[in-house]
């Protein structure tokens, strides 16, 4: 009797799962395209993954070609460059994380405290339009501003001063980086945490008032705190793409002064594969390598921040909800 309930039980499950599926079967027809995308683009390729312990032949294929095993990834810690570029990354990204994570927030809290919502929306327009730009257009923009002959050292020149090298020096150079990354992307980052802002109740601020609390205590009791759970996601994946630390940025604004400083895991694998004689099945395992780190990092950064602020983006156990007891009214 009791498997019988179970069986029915499921088949009263599946029934229902169907049954929304099919309510809602407009909406699935939109997600298709997208799915379609996601499984050719991102699922199909990651076969070629077997390709980080094979010896790869072009003229034997990917599954004909020899196997060798860990024989790549045991390169990455021996050769001096992959251990450059690894360190290179990991600082990069370090300064990253204090010197960009922040400024979006603090820019969507002073936009939603401006009085008037046009001048929200000139402002809000101003600081996302670089998102647009590629970074093609953004090293050039730099380049005609800060190079040695650019507008800015000639200003300098002009007054007297010595010229400074602010793409030529490798500790310039990162500086460039993250005010470059701030300038492009603060605007664009900060949109989340304004629709966040966005949601948070009014009457907060107006009960906050009544007691008089100053703007600036609402915003650390009440929006700050509001914005926990969005900043702990945030950070989160933040944390889960340390090992990505700007390609498209660093291989547009490098140059061979700063190489050195410069060379981040991706530009690294960019330069072994077309710049070099290709060793494709070591260009596969560097980008594998990179790829389990990162989930490393963000396994271990869901954890922390949910064991912190008890907001997490995943759990590998269902959690359960407590129900409480209803109480039973005492007969007077």
């Amino acid at each position: 009797m009791k498997e019988n309930a179970k069986v029915q039980g499921s088949a009263r499950k599946k029934k229902t799962i169907l049954s929304e599926i099919w309510s809602a079967r407009y909406l699935y027809l939109l997600l298709l395209p997208f799915l379609a995308w996601l499984i050719v683009f991102h699922y199909v390729p990651m076969g070629d993954i077997v390709m980080a312990f094979k010896d790869y032949k072009a003229r034997l294929g990917i599954f004909g070609s020899p196997w060798v095993g860990l024989k790549h990834f045991e390169r990455i810690f021996v050769t001096p460059d992959a251990i450059e570029s690894i360190k290179n990354t990991l600082s990069i990204s370090a300064g990253r994380i204090i010197w960009e994570f922040p400024l979006p927030i603090v820019l969507a809290i002073m936009i939603t405290e401006m009085p008037g919502t046009k001048v929200k929306k000139v402002y809000q327009t101003i600081f996302t339009f670089p998102h647009f730009l590629s970074w093609i257009v953004v090293s050039s923009i730099m380049t005609s501003l800060f190079s040695s002959t650019g507008v800015v050292n000639t200003a300098i020149a002009g007054f007297g001063m010595e010229k400074i090298q602010f793409l030529g020096n490798p500790k310039f150079f990162r500086v460039m980086l993250y005010v470059t990354e701030n300038w492009k992307e603060v605007g664009w980052g900060a949109i989340i945490y304004m629709a966040a802002i966005a949601g948070i109740d009014p009457t907060l601020y107006e009960a906050a008032s009544i007691d008089g609390a100053t703007r600036l205590r609402q915003i650390w009791h009440i929006t700050l705190s509001c914005l926990k759970p969005t900043i702990a996601i945030m950070f989160i994946l933040k944390i889960g793409g340390i090992m990505n630390a700007g390609f498209d940025q660093i291989f547009n604004m490098r140059n061979a002064v700063v190489k050195a400083s410069s060379q981040i895991l991706d530009t690294y694998v960019y330069d072994i594969t077309f710049l070099a004689t290709p060793n494709y099945g070591f260009s596969t395992a560097v980008g594998l390598f990179k790829a389990v780190i990162n989930f490393i990092l963000l396994t271990i950064a869901n954890q922390t921040v949910g064991l912190l602020t008890g907001t997490k983006m995943f759990s590998f156990r269902r959690e359960k909800v407590k129900q409480e007891k209803p109480v039973k009214a005492k007969a007077e």
